[in-house]
């Protein structure tokens, strides 16, 4: 017979200011991968199993409170006001949690790469006798993270801050993350008794340590990797964390099949999905939303967001995907051509210098250059339809709402305002006149007008 799961849930700490982004928007909301690293540590808390999530934050973030009522509206926000420390922060959520009796994770909102298998290896340090664990990590440069001291069974004695370590304290590499796990029902009743006495007045975390060995809990370490435990305090943090990601999605891709030509040079998004095989070349971002499937080519300097991109597709170079452009196999989206809640069929073709903007395009339709879908009347946005097998020539410009029918021709140079049927063709243009000897009549007075100009000067 095994032993029921433990109920699961997290507190996600938010509420720093985070006066180094040198920003006024908070600091979890800062982006890492194309994503707020709040919502990071909320997907994180949500592949561990939370069943109840609180994210503690200060009532005078509105962008950050706005964010996860519309984004989150299922996790409680708790506000800690004024910050008093990660202590307090903590208690802060104890309301939220009231008659929870699982294991609890405390977790930061500025951390975006804490792996889950890292927060379940926490979890699991809780039993029998072990109500506390810690998440550590071996740093290359301990410099002022607080050491963890253990034991010879490894288990937890201490954690000291590096201003209070003696020498052979501060000689020990592994640090204290903040990443804390343990039963919740005893979490809540040992942070009553931490206190504020202290150089900042504030109530620590890490005093349940030593709180909790003093009534025998025993306490142990789970560790992680230093790069997975990255906070992000500032910019450069910033940049550091978004470097590691990329590092790591682009060797993730490569050993799953797919070609980077240049690796260094490709941005990726933390839910970029690309099939094996798919070619990506130099300097490509991808926003957050784009699945790319395997033989498509991505040509080099294209930027695609909220995008699904079929087989065999070549997409570039110099092309734009925004939000809502489907490419079914085969289409072709040749350079400086950009689509927008568009969807094209099966080898459907723009090759050049194109703007497709809401609408359709059947199989095998070809748009010429310079083709633009007019889809915006200043108000409101429209629908362009181009059926299957439909041609439309260069530089026309289709007024929506308006069909082009299956297999019609649209003449080079058109405005198209109406409906124009199966297989038929459409021109709409101003009659072309010519007038022989214009331009020689032209040159010949604007070179008398000139001369006598400059007659009129001497």
């Amino acid at each position: 017979m095994t032993d029921t799961p433990k109920q699961r849930a997290a507190v996600i700490l938010a509420a720093g200011k985070g006066t180094r982004m040198k920003s006024p928007l908070p600091k979890v909301m800062h982006a890492v991968a194309g994503r707020p690293m709040v919502d990071w540590s909320i997907a994180l808390a949500r592949n561990v199993g939370a069943e109840k999530i609180v994210a503690v934050v200060h009532p005078s973030q509105d962008v950050l409170i706005a964010h996860l009522g519309k984004h989150h509206p299922d996790i409680a926000i708790a506000y800690q006001d004024p910050p008093q420390g990660t202590g307090h922060a903590v208690r802060c959520a104890e309301g939220a949690l009231a008659g929870f009796e699982g294991d609890l994770a405390v977790l930061y909102g500025d951390s975006p790469l804490v792996p889950a298998a890292t927060i379940e290896a926490l979890f699991g340090t809780l039993s029998g006798k072990t109500g506390l664990g810690v998440l550590g990590f071996e740093a290359e440069d301990p410099g002022l993270y607080g050491r963890l001291i253990t034991a010879e069974d490894g288990s937890l004695e201490a954690i000291v801050e590096a201003r209070e370590a003696t020498p052979h304290q501060l000689r020990v590499r592994l640090c204290n993350s903040g990443v804390m796990a343990g039963r919740a029902g005893d979490m809540f009743r040992l942070l009553a008794k931490v206190t504020n006495n202290n150089a900042k007045g504030e109530y620590y975390l890490t005093d349940l340590v030593g709180l909790a060995r003093a009534e025998g809990i025993g306490c142990a370490v789970a560790v992680s990797g230093e790069d997975d435990l990255i906070g992000c305090d500032s910019k450069v943090d910033l940049a550091e964390a978004e470097a590691i990601f990329q590092s790591r999605r682009r060797r993730a891709l490569m050993e799953a099949g797919v070609t980077l030509v240049a690796p260094e040079t490709v941005f990726f998004s933390h839910d970029t999905e690309i099939g094996p095989d798919a070619v990506i070349e130099p300097n490509v971002v991808f926003g957050p939303g784009v699945k790319v499937a395997g033989g498509a080519q991505i040509r080099a300097f294209s930027h695609l967001e909220g995008a699904v991109v079929g087989a065999g597709c070549s997409v570039g170079p110099y092309a734009r995907l925004r939000p809502g452009t489907v490419l079914a196999a085969n289409v072709h989206i040749g350079n400086f051509v950009e689509t927008k809640n568009t969807a094209m069929g099966e080898g459907a073709k723009a090759n050049h210098l194109a703007y497709l903007g809401d609408g359709a395009i059947g199989a095998g339709a070809n748009i010429g250059a310079g083709t633009i879908f007019c889809n915006y009347d200043g108000y409101l946005k429209h629908q362009t339809d181009v059926g299957e097998g439909a041609f439309v020539g260069s530089n026309s410009s289709l007024v929506a709402p308006v069909r082009i029918g299956n297999g019609a021709y649209v003449g080079s140079g058109s405005v198209i305002t109406k409906d124009v049927p199966d297989d038929a063709l459409a021109v709409g243009r101003g009659q072309q006149v010519t007038r022989e000897g214009w331009a020689k009549n032209y040159r010949a007075k604007k070179a008398a007008e000139k001369a006598a100009r400059t007659k009129g000067k001497d």
